[in-house]
């Protein structure tokens, strides 16, 4: 269920918030396959300047984790705003396909978050990836399909350009010059950077329609939700010239702990290695490969964070910054060699965690770094609490947790853990000191690994035999929300 603060808790706590009026509006950024790897995470040399300083007026969650390790069934979590231990969605296409699949109806609750501001009266615009699909009409990779609203009911505006890519997944799976991975004609590169202009690649192309709405929502003078949904770091990796010219000059170390663990959820990065590569596709790549591979991802997170970039600012040229809350959200984590796996789809720390900065105006213009637990389920409630939107029902109980006591500094915290899904049964529990991973079992977790993620992110050393006593109260957590 919602665990809305009281009303006038929330008036205290964040005065300019008028339930009436539904005084914020929102901003919500999606970035596909972002890691922690950004200044304000510790990141050096930095490549997110704008995200940097976006965090110095933020609350920072820097132990923020997804529900799952795949796009479609994490941004299923984020929108519904239900778990995968209910749902039993953990698919990209859970959205719109089997019994996950969001109906076609209105029903008297909303099924989702945008669907619930939209009947709130907010203007709802979605432009790129927040939804699975890249711009919110379901079509397969090779086009094919009827084109419907991947979430019903939810978006006033489906405003995503696509340039000479023509589609959405062409847009998705774009190389310069119009071409793409889904085009028929074999072009299945790891990496380009032959692009001179952001405008060159869709994710510039996002950039520039959203600041033509915001601007038109300066105009216009109405309320709105406006979801944007990057689509790089995710493969293949595409960026401009000059963002590959800027991070291959730095400095930048292989990856750490880059030899096959001994762990049972260990994956081969089929996503990766099916791309025709530069490298020797070897399990791990050689030293050289991994820093050739990993500044190809943070090339592309440096283009991503300079459209964000262009986006705030006209957010701050606008004045709509002095009314609008921005949510920045990583849809997952990703493995940069460590461990010898270069992507997401593990029950593994680093395939979990991901960025989470939520900008209140007037209430964290000082900016604020929290180790406080987060998951992705969070967010929706905690959206509620700042906006207080008139209309409230939802067609399933949230599972989350408002993060608006974190954000105001009424509670250090709100939730003892953070627990994740994968197939096959999968379960990983963070505690703020601990991760256990077990295979769910008629009931039981097996296969327990726990590791103390103060000596490394990384799965070096298990320690269940070791710590009976931390496994049993995680595995308890863990049995709580079935």
């Amino acid at each position: 269920m919602i665990r809305s603060l009281p009303l006038l808790l929330v008036l205290l706590a964040f005065p300019s918030a008028a339930s009436a009026e539904n005084d914020y509006n929102v901003l919500m950024i999606c970035v596909d396959d972002l890691r922690p790897e950004l200044g304000c995470f510790g990141r050096s040399p930095t490549v997110s300047p704008n995200l940097d300083d976006l965090a110095r007026s933020s609350c920072v969650f820097r132990q923020h984790f997804v529900q799952v390790p795949t796009c479609g069934a994490s941004r299923f979590a984020l929108l519904t705003g239900r778990s995968p231990a209910e749902s039993g969605a953990l698919g990209n296409e859970a959205l719109y396909n089997g019994k996950t699949a969001l109906s076609r109806k209105q029903l008297p609750g909303a099924q989702t978050m945008p669907e619930l501001f939209r009947r709130s009266g907010y203007h709802t615009t979605l432009i790129g990836k927040v939804s699975h699909t890249a711009d919110g009409k379901v079509y397969a990779y090779n086009g094919k399909g009827d084109g419907r609203d991947e979430v019903p009911h939810a978006w006033d505006d489906l405003a995503t350009p696509y340039g000479p890519w023509k589609r959405g997944w062409g847009i998705f799976f774009a190389y310069a010059d119009g071409k793409h991975r889904e085009d028929g004609q074999g072009h299945k590169d790891l990496m380009q950077f032959t692009a001179e202009e952001d405008t060159d690649l869709p994710d510039g192309l996002m950039a520039e329609t959203a600041i033509e709405k915001l601007e038109a929502y300066q105009k216009s003078g109405e309320r709105f939700f406006m979801g944007l949904g990057f689509f790089k770091p995710h493969l293949p990796f595409v960026a401009t010239k000059k963002d590959w010219e800027a991070v291959d000059a730095l400095e930048i170390e292989p990856a750490p702990h880059d030899e096959k663990p001994e762990t049972a959820y260990w994956h081969k990065s089929g996503e990766f290695y099916k791309y025709n590569m530069p490298l020797e596709k070897t399990h791990p790549l050689s030293k050289e490969d991994q820093i050739t591979a990993r500044k190809a991802y943070l090339a592309c997170v440096r283009y991503t964070d300079r459209q964000i970039g262009k986006v705030l600012g006209a957010l701050q040229e606008t004045g709509l910054d002095q009314s609008t809350i921005v949510v920045v959200w990583g849809d997952h984590g990703w493995h940069l060699g460590e461990s010898a796996i270069w992507g997401k789809h593990s029950s593994l720390e680093r395939a979990l965690k991901s960025p989470l900065l939520v900008k209140v105006p007037g209430v964290t213009d000082q900016g604020k770094m929290t180790d406080a637990l987060a998951e992705t389920l969070d967010i929706y409630p905690t959206l509620i609490d700042l906006c207080q939107p008139k209309f409230r029902q939802t067609t399933h109980p949230l599972a989350g947790r408002s993060l608006a006591p974190v954000i105001s500094g009424e509670q250090d915290s709100v939730r003892d853990v953070a627990i994740s899904y994968w197939r096959g049964g999968q379960v990983s529990v963070r505690s703020p000191d601990y991760r256990l991973i077990g295979t769910r079992r008629n009931g039981e977790l097996k296969n327990l690994e726990l590791y103390d993620i103060h000596e490394s992110p990384d799965p070096v050393r298990n320690l269940a035999d070791e710590k009976p006593e931390i496994v049993t109260k995680l595995g308890k957590a863990a049995q709580e929300v079935q």
